[in-house]
């Protein structure tokens, strides 16, 4: 789910390096408080089975196995006191059982993405390694799954690119969803190339996935950024099987799921989106999509800094008639709508209150507040019976009340969101990345869900050392992206 935010500039507690070294080359994992349960809980985001669902973050640019901007996974795993920096594990290319290599500028952790993909009950985490080279073939891209299990992400599988020579960046957009209805997660896979591959579900450790289906997107093909830029799920037609919707410069383009794979149902909004997600926002039965414009051209009077539109789902799928758009220019959304705000550039759907309607997180890490330029902020709308409202918006930045630390220009604070329920109340807590903190270092908030919405209330705040990423002069870009609906 799955974030990637293409348009972002890139930035404490010390760990010694000999840490630091483990933590990377072999994933430290530091105590699970009651230990993880003997079988999975079937939850997609589940990493270790413990019932709590956990976060995972990249750091693309993080230094692993010596190599400068190798990169870098970061999974802080939930418990009932929810998200904090200690219970955590770090994988990279050098870490034990994991295929590949830390290469200098691989940036392992570009894309991420999560599901059960073999069905053992524990969750699974699929990285995207987009820049990845191999002999002859320069940003060639690779994907891997990392399997879940009692004692959390151990181990990999490499997903074989099927068509290595007709596109490049192979991994730079994932999705998991049941695209086939056998009942089972498949994976897609996008590329620089207008070929989009849906790896079957039936995904065993040693063999990969049980099958694989290519349908070619109506998209333009050729350098980064073209190919399908976005991925996203959703079973917008509410007929049991998922829907893949494929964002890209030309347009997005919504795909109805089937057993033979994917048909074309029709192009939802403009190009360049900044990001997609997908839920039901009116419990209508239909998932519903949303589209995240964060650059706006002069052509478009939309919004000047960016715009989030809702499509809603029916029976015949996404349908175009029936949307919504919402901006900083909306009655109801905290702020100014500006140019260059990059508001829609970070999406992420989850109940934060507990009324049983989810709502959407919207990011625009280009957000100017005060003297600080790109300091970037954070905008909660709720769901509910007649859909995506902005009324009772909330709005977060450093400056917020509760809210750790403080706003400075190239922060981004808002490069990606996440919505979860780390402590098991039944609420979502918001997940908040900024690559750009402490000059690239990055780092990560989590606020906790309650009755009245988020609340910062016994919010935390950890950076890239804490979690035992060091820079070593390099820009770890901590918080760039997370794995999320």
């Amino acid at each position: 789910m799955s974030q990637p935010h293409h348009k972002r500039s890139r930035r404490p507690v010390v760990l010694g390096s000999a840490v630091v070294a483990a933590a990377l080359a072999g994933g430290l994992l530091l105590a699970l408080p009651g230990g993880a349960s003997a079988a999975g809980s079937g939850l997609a985001d589940d990493f270790d089975g413990d019932g709590y669902r956990d976060l995972a973050t990249g750091a693309p640019g993080a230094v692993a196995g010596g190599k400068a901007k190798a990169g870098a996974v970061v999974v802080n795993y939930g418990s009932s006191s929810g998200i904090s920096s200690a219970r955590r594990k770090v994988t990279s290319q050098s870490s034990s059982g994991v295929p590949g290599a830390s290469e200098t500028s691989d940036r392992f952790g570009t894309e991420l993405a999560h599901g059960d993909l073999n069905d053992d009950g524990y969750g699974d985490l699929v990285v995207g390694t987009p820049l990845e080279d191999v002999p002859g073939d320069v940003d060639r891209g690779a994907v891997t799954i990392l399997w879940g299990g009692s004692s959390g992400l151990s181990g990999g599988t490499t997903v074989s690119d099927p068509n290595a020579s007709g596109h490049d960046r192979f991994g730079q957009s994932l999705a998991v969803g049941d695209f086939t209805g056998d009942g089972k997660a498949d994976l897609a896979v996008g590329s620089t190339g207008k070929d989009v591959w849906v790896f079957k579900g039936g995904f065993t450790k040693s063999g990969g996935p049980a099958g694989k289906l290519r349908f070619d997107a109506q998209i333009e093909a050729g350098a980064y950024p073209d190919g399908a830029v976005q991925l996203a799920a959703g079973d917008f037609d509410d007929d049991g099987t998922d829907d893949v919707v494929v964002g890209s410069w030309a347009g997005n383009f919504v795909y109805r799921g089937a057993s033979t794979g994917p048909t074309l149902q029709t192009e939802a909004g403009e190009g360049n989106p900044g990001a997609l997600t997908a839920a039901d926002f009116d419990r209508d039965g239909h998932d519903d999509l949303v589209v995240g414009s964060d650059y706006v051209s002069v052509t478009d009077q939309t919004a000047k800094g960016g715009y989030a539109t809702v499509f809603y789902g029916g029976t015949a799928g996404v349908d175009t008639a029936r949307s919504a758009v919402f901006s900083q220019a909306t009655a109801g959304v905290p702020g100014t709508d500006e140019y260059h705000d990059s508001f829609g550039g970070a999406l992420a759907t989850g109940d934060v209150n507990g009324d049983g309607y989810p709502d959407l997180a919207v990011g625009a890490n280009f957000e100017t507040i005060g003297s600080a330029n790109t300091a970037g902020n954070v905008w909660v709308l709720r769901g509910g019976a007649s859909g995506l409202t902005a009324t009772g918006a909330q709005s977060f930045n450093q400056g917020t009340s509760g809210v750790p630390g403080a706003n400075e220009s190239s922060d981004l604070f808002g490069d990606a969101v996440h919505l979860a329920d780390h402590d098991k109340d039944g609420r979502a807590d918001l997940s908040v990345g900024a690559a750009g903190e402490n000059s690239d270092d990055g780092a990560v908030w989590v606020l906790r869900g309650s009755t009245g919405g988020i609340t910062t209330t016994e919010a935390v705040s950890f950076g890239a050392t804490s979690v035992g990423i060091g820079n070593s002069g390099e820009d770890p870009m901590f918080g760039d992206v997370m794995s999320g609906h």
